[in-house]
């Protein structure tokens, strides 16, 4: 990880994706419980949407300032955050060991977004959820070409991210269940296509 994207860009996502998007924050983390595990924790801007029924939450986050910056709400929060790894595509967890996972704006960044998805259902306990709350490829073709033109000019800008990824086939590719989904724009639909749903590991 580059000094941009492990010291600046963590703090211009601390602001782009602060209270405006708390909405949709909150909506992504209504009915976890127990323990849930966060890949892309960043400055920790999920912790105040966590449900009481949260016993514990594990983190995933490659940069150190994300990290630092998340302190101040971790000492707020009644839930206790254990930081389990860096690197959403390889987790240092035990198969079947937690009863939910969270992403938010998360899956677009990830290098080897599949593998990373099949690591998410390989640690969901069986019938444990993946929530998330993200952006992806527009479903009109004219939007989506012009989402996989700008793709590698936005992603050396903002920490690999892809604006084309059809979030809902990754998720379903990997062997979850979708048990909802709802799309909407973020802003310019060819950034801000958005989906928000919910899946589940069936067996």
């Amino acid at each position: 990880m580059g000094l941009y994207d492990d010291q600046v860009l963590p703090r211009i996502i601390d602001v782009v994706l602060g209270r405006m998007v708390d909405p949709a924050r909150a909506r992504a983390a209504a009915g976890l419980s127990g323990e849930v595990l966060e890949i892309g924790f960043g400055s920790g801007r999920n912790l105040p949407h966590l449900p009481a029924q949260v016993t514990r939450l594990l983190a995933v986050e490659p940069a150190a300032t994300g990290r630092r910056l998340a302190q101040r709400r971790i000492a707020t929060t009644p839930v206790p955050v254990e930081f389990v790894g860096r690197d959403g595509q390889r987790l240092e967890l035990a198969d079947a060991s937690v009863d939910h996972v969270l992403v938010t704006w998360t899956l677009c960044t990830i290098p080897d977004v599949d593998r990373a998805l099949r690591e998410v259902r390989r640690v969901l306990r069986p019938q444990g959820t993946l929530h998330f709350t993200e952006h992806g490829r527009s479903p009109r073709a004219r939007v989506a070409r012009w989402q996989e033109r700008l793709t590698p000019a936005w992603g050396r800008l903002f920490g690999g991210c892809h604006l084309d990824r059809p979030i809902d086939e990754l998720v379903t590719k990997a062997g979850l269940t979708l048990e909802s989904l709802d799309n909407y724009r973020i802003g310019p639909e060819i950034i801000g296509f958005g989906y928000e749903g919910v899946a589940v590991r069936r067996d």
